[in-house]
């Protein structure tokens, strides 16, 4: 069992300490704990007390460790050297939202890019110079310590760990059973350059939704616009609004996360890859895989597939 350790630290929101217990909870192989300095009922922000049974000793031998919490207050120093230690022994080190301000304090931030809620990233780069602050990431990487931003990126965070840990397969499965879209990049800068900009309107929901059922079609502006029963000029515009990138980029993004997965998932030789997302040809689908994060589909079908096909490309 892979051990999931949240440490609570208030102020903090009841929302943020339920993100692991949902998202871990729905993969096999992980045990999660939430634990805090002073177990019992904590402290949240603007709704009721939650109880936290476990103390920090719940943090030993735990393989990832979670900084929740603390709004960008200072962290009781007993955290802060619970962390260390962690830190010092191998543990994968993450933060979710204001947690980053936890690790900060630690000293576990210095010298590396890291990311928090935006309305308080400006506050983490003041306080703690050392801290590459990046303000308009979900979630970034470095130096093996992961950091979010905040509510929904967190639970991006959450999927991505279970990604690299089981593949695309398990992180799109926890997030169906969390009823939250498919795994967005944010910021591991081996596989991940960029993050995709978060959706901000539903209208054009149903023809996504639909064109992701159909991504091995070669989908032009006029189909989505037809689906949509709105003009090209429309869909662009408003499209756009929603989601942060044109219909054709976002369409290019789907479809590269749909290679990634049957890389992942399957056998399937590359020209077949390529034609079931949509990217035409196999050249095409290597073309865009080492655009997006720097491998050949052999690469990355290594990495994260190795019983799979093995023909280059």
């Amino acid at each position: 069992m892979h051990r999931v350790t949240a440490v609570v630290v208030p102020p903090v929101l009841s929302f943020d300490v339920s993100i692991p217990l949902m998202v871990f909870h729905n993969v096999e192989h992980y045990d999660v704990r939430v634990c805090t300095a002073r177990p019992g009922p904590t402290p949240t922000v603007g709704g009721p007390d939650i109880v936290v049974p476990d103390g920090l000793d719940a943090v030993d031998g735990a393989d990832t460790v979670l900084a929740v919490g603390s709004g960008g207050e200072p962290a009781p120093e007993e955290v802060l050297d619970v962390l260390r230690k962690a830190a010092a022994g191998g543990a994968r080190i993450a933060s979710l939202c204001t947690g980053a301000f936890v690790l900060a304090q630690a000293g576990l931030l210095d010298g590396l890019r890291a990311t928090t809620h935006w309305g308080l990233a400006a506050d983490l780069a003041t306080r703690f110079p050392a801290v590459d602050v990046q303000p308009d990431l979900l979630f970034v990487e470095d130096g093996g310590v992961f950091t979010s931003a905040g509510a929904a990126a967190a639970i991006d965070l959450c999927l991505h760990l279970i990604r690299v840990d089981h593949g695309a397969s398990a992180a799109n499965a926890a997030a169906r059973l969390a009823v939250v879209p498919p795994v967005r990049p944010g910021g591991q800068s081996q596989f991940i350059e960029t993050p995709l900009p978060p959706e901000r309107g539903t209208s054009f929901a149903p023809t996504r939704a639909w064109a992701l059922e159909h991504l091995d079609r070669p989908l032009t502006l006029t189909d989505l616009a037809r689906h949509a029963g709105t003009s090209v000029r429309t869909l662009t515009r408003r499209f756009h609004a929603e989601t942060g990138l044109s219909p054709l980029q976002w369409l290019l993004h789907r479809r590269v996360d749909r290679a990634r997965e049957l890389l992942e998932t399957t056998r399937l030789p590359m020209d077949q890859v390529a034609r079931q997302s949509g990217l035409g040809s196999a050249d095409s689908l290597r073309k865009h895989l080492v655009a997006r994060i720097g491998l050949t589909p052999t690469a990355y079908r290594a990495s994260f597939n190795p019983s799979g096909t093995r023909a280059d490309v």
